[in-house]
């Protein structure tokens, strides 16, 4: 789609020039020849940016300028003039102009203008839509008991500096928890860095957390920064801190306790100002008790303890978050906004949730990849549900024959799945194959699947 631009004047062949110009860089020109008339156009039809001269009878373009920007406070706005001084363009860029051309107009300068103009509103529009985006992501959803004193405890934690413990089930937000901890604590203008403890390497972990030395090792090809130093000032959130390996529980404990670090290679010590929140899905008791896990290391990371409640335990929120999934889901992928029918919340709400939170997002990112309906209703939830408990399906002997034989009847043995689990719906079923639904209905004539049977 075409930028659309207003541009606003009040000589008509300045309006004529310019207009032929954008449209020949492909842009769709909007034209007035008054402030007023610029005013009308900007309430009938959105524009990415406007130009307007800055002298014209009864309104100027610095009272526009105002206007427009109580209206439409995001859209860029050029202003130029045959009469600049540097009052004036000074006065029009704290009063939000974007830039100020002089009269006679440059084309080439202009068109260089609007393009940066455009560019910094997208990546301005972009940032917006990102910052909102890991709002809705970071988000702790629910308005039962056990989430209303999760946010609460998280609310009494954050502006501490204490270390935190969070433990939790997988899928459970232990790190959306940590998040909201640094957000709303002293260092949330600072660096929020993560490790996974139970992803690094039992060789790396020392390097990843401490940094090393040009040399220090076989492929230490330059100085690197750990996580430690790359948090210094904010928070390092140390994930599945129950499987980090016991020699680097010791070296851990000494940095908490004297706030220093020293890289791998290195010979002085760093210091670091760093709040460290770690999380485990372990059962730490146990780990302790098999001496897995330090204990003094343990007093040291749990100041606080935090819990995140499963999914089971605060089924009410279910349709919350559901809701909330959708909707970001709808907005990410630039889908029609969609909904669940009040049916298809009340089969949600009772599955046991094995992966919490993360797996009831999953569900609903299916459901809207698989079902076209609006509202979702308790069909298409049935055939989105991971398979649980249902009575094994038949099957015939494996088959022998030429491997076209056995082919046909591989195919002929998924598709029937897939049209039980789609419960009949030929659409969502050739969809979850990656087929066109002419291409399913050719394919199933083909093997003698009868369609109107697979339900």
């Amino acid at each position: 789609m075409k930028p659309k631009i207003l541009i606003v004047d009040d000589d008509q062949g300045t309006l004529a020039s310019l207009s032929r110009a954008f449209a020949l860089e492909g842009y769709t020109a909007v034209t007035a020849s008054s402030a007023a008339r610029g005013l009308e156009k900007l309430a009938e039809e959105p524009v990415e940016a406007v130009l307007s001269d800055v002298v014209m009878p009864e309104m100027d373009g610095l009272e526009f300028l105002a206007r427009v920007k109580e209206r439409a406070p995001d859209v860029p706005v050029i202003l130029m003039s045959g009469q600049a001084t540097v009052e004036t363009a000074v006065k029009a860029t704290r009063m939000g102009a974007l830039d100020f051309v002089e009269k006679p107009v440059g084309l080439d300068r202009l068109l260089l203008t609007l393009r940066n103009a455009l560019r910094l509103d997208r990546l301005q529009r972009e940032n917006r839509e990102l910052q909102k985006y890991w709002q809705d992501e970071l988000a702790l959803i629910g308005d039962s008991p056990s989430m209303a004193a999760l946010r609460s405890l998280v609310e009494r934690a954050a502006p501490s500096d204490v270390p935190i413990l969070i433990q939790g089930e997988n899928g459970t937000g232990k790190e959306l928890v940590a998040r909201a901890v640094h957000d709303l604590s002293p260092r949330s203008g600072q660096s929020f860095v993560k490790m996974n403890c139970a992803a690094v390497p039992a060789e790396l972990v020392e390097s990843e957390l401490f940094g090393h030395e040009k040399g220090a090792f076989s492929g230490a090809v330059a100085q690197r920064r750990g996580r430690f130093e790359q948090a210094d000032g904010g928070t390092l959130f140390l994930d599945e801190i129950g499987d980090m390996p016991a020699p680097m529980q010791a070296k851990l404990l000494r940095v908490l306790q004297d706030g220093e670090i020293t890289r791998v290679g290195g010979a002085g010590e760093i210091r670091v100002d760093v709040r460290v929140i770690s999380a485990t899905n372990k059962d730490i008791d146990t780990l302790l008790a098999e001496s897995r896990f330090r204990e003094d290391l343990y007093y040291r990371l749990s100041t606080l303890t935090v819990k995140t409640p499963p999914l089971r335990e605060h089924s009410a929120d279910v349709p919350a978050l559901a809701g909330h999934f959708l909707e970001g889901a709808c907005r990410r992928n630039h889908w029609k906004p969609r909904r669940l029918s009040p049916e298809a919340l009340d089969l949600l709400r009772p599955q046991p949730w094995k992966g919490n939170v993360r797996e009831l997002r999953n569900v609903v990112e299916r459901l809207l990849i698989l079902s076209d309906a609006d509202p979702i209703g308790p069909a298409d939830v049935r055939a989105a549900l991971p398979a649980s408990g249902a009575a094994p399906r038949p099957t015939a002997p494996p088959p022998t024959g030429s491997l076209r034989d056995l082919t046909d009847a591989f195919e002929r043995e998924v598709i029937r799945e897939r049209l039980r689990v789609a419960g009949g719906h030929v659409t969502n079923a050739a969809r979850s194959l990656g087929l066109e639904r002419s291409h399913l209905y050719k394919k199933c004539k083909q093997l003698g699947i009868d369609m109107r049977e697979e339900t």
